[in-house]
């Protein structure tokens, strides 16, 4: 995953985090929704991309030998 890529992928967590807080002060709980959501797909897209990085990782050190 490219830094470009990455920053991406954590500033739509952070806009998700904003909307949550928004919908909490202004008691709109499909605002809070969204946000959770966009954090939670965020957070997958992420995590998908970590383990992706680290297999490509394992199989660059087995290649190595």
């Amino acid at each position: 995953m490219s830094f470009a890529d990455k920053a991406r992928e954590k500033a739509d967590e952070v806009a998700g985090k904003i909307k949550e807080t928004a919908g909490d002060a202004t008691d709109d709980r499909d605002l809070q929704d969204e946000g959770r959501e966009e954090q939670a797909k965020s957070k997958a897209q992420q995590a998908g991309e970590q383990l992706k990085d680290a297999a490509d990782k394992a199989r660059d050190r087995m290649t190595d030998r």
